[in-house]
């Protein structure tokens, strides 16, 4: 197969994750700095931007979840995880936890409600991006990508 192929990107068993990955970690970083501006500024405008953009978060962090899943099932057949690659599976689980919680604290209070969004979200929003930030990192391990 040559390299430049199609099929071989689309049917690689892996290359969906890799790909799609990306989206879910950017929507929710400029989510958060998004919220950041509205608050700062205090434009609803911003606000609702950083609604969107957790949605966008919460909508291609599933399809990257279960393309991981599947790129677990396909490259190791299933077999027992240990070491980066369960610790990638875990955190991934509960970056995909966090990211919808986020997404439903900003849901219940959607700009436009006329209530004030709680400050109990700042912690939320930067633990989230923490973990999305080291699960990348560990993904970053696997793929080859952080390897000399």
């Amino acid at each position: 197969m040559s390299p430049w192929d199609p099929r071989t990107a689309i049917f690689a068993k892996h290359a969906q994750h890799v790909v799609i990955i990306h989206f879910p970690i950017a929507l929710l970083i400029t989510g958060v700095a998004l919220d950041f501006l509205a608050t700062w500024s205090r434009r609803k405008d911003l606000a609702q931007a950083a609604y969107c953009n957790f949605c966008g978060a919460l909508v291609t962090a599933v399809p990257a979840a279960l393309t991981g899943l599947l790129a677990w099932q396909w490259e190791l057949d299933g077999r027992r995880l240990k070491g980066i690659l369960l610790l990638h599976l875990v955190s991934g689980a509960a970056s995909l936890m966090l990211i919808v919680a986020v997404w439903w604290v900003h849901w219940r209070l959607r700009p436009g409600t006329g209530d004030s969004r709680p400050s109990y979200r700042w912690g939320l929003e930067i633990l989230a991006v923490a973990l999305v930030s080291m699960t990348g990192h560990l993904g970053g391990f696997l793929s080859g990508v952080n390897h000399p």
